[in-house]
């Protein structure tokens, strides 16, 4: 399976997040994989690091991916928490905005035709999504509230035998939040099965169910 161009490579490595290279490599190749199927979806796109992977891999099989943010950043990425970066935020307001740089990140990796922004919140964007996903990525919120409406919103929109990736899942509780581990366990308990793993990365098909079935 073809690996990511290095043109892009070097674009994810510049750009802004804390999506560790080879989990963004095992991303790309599981899209390549999934997008020549239907759309995909991320949830949770900050600076548009792991967009760049899912963009790259939408490009190369003619595929397209959506990314939903309201771009307001995680509570991680607030005043006074260990991921703040001051240089993201708005001098007119004092608030996170990470939309521009997104969208420069985009840009400059030349991926505006295959990764379109949607802007919002998780819950909002969901209530109104009807569209069947080839593969969809959490990694948004890491609350069990949002992650958690992140699976459910979404979640009943990947198709059988389609693939839903978790990020940041972490089944030790002194490795990091466990708000994404717990929405692997729901999923495995709902028709979903791992079928790949990488660090926090779990990869995950889904055997039981179909689009527009609900996920508990």
């Amino acid at each position: 399976m073809s690996a990511i161009p290095p043109e892009l490579l070097a674009r994810a490595r510049a750009a802004k997040g804390f999506m560790p290279e080879d989990e963004g490599d095992l991303l790309h190749r599981v899209a390549l994989e999934q997008l020549r199927h239907g759309p995909g979806l991320e949830v949770g796109s900050y600076c548009g690091k792991s967009a760049i992977y899912l963009g790259a891999a939408a490009r190369a099989v003619g595929g397209t991916v959506f990314t939903v943010d309201h771009h307001r950043g995680s509570e991680e990425n607030q005043v006074g928490w260990e991921y703040h970066d001051p240089t993201l935020a708005d001098p007119a307001t004092g608030r996170l905005d990470t939309l521009a740089t997104f969208r420069r990140t985009i840009a400059d990796a030349g991926l505006e035709e295959q990764v379109v922004a949607v802007v919002g919140r998780s819950t909002t964007v969901s209530r109104h999504w009807r569209t069947p996903l080839s593969l969809l990525f959490v990694d948004g919120g890491h609350t069990d509230e949002h992650a958690g409406n992140d699976y459910t919103g979404f979640g009943r929109w990947v198709s059988r035998d389609a693939v839903m990736v978790v990020h940041d899942v972490f089944p030790d509780p002194a490795d990091g939040g466990q708000a994404p581990y717990r929405v692997y366990l729901r999923a495995l308990a709902c028709g979903f099965e791992e079928t790949a793993s990488l660090g926090s990365m779990r990869v995950l098909t889904r055997v039981g169910g179909d689009a527009g079935d609900p996920v508990s």
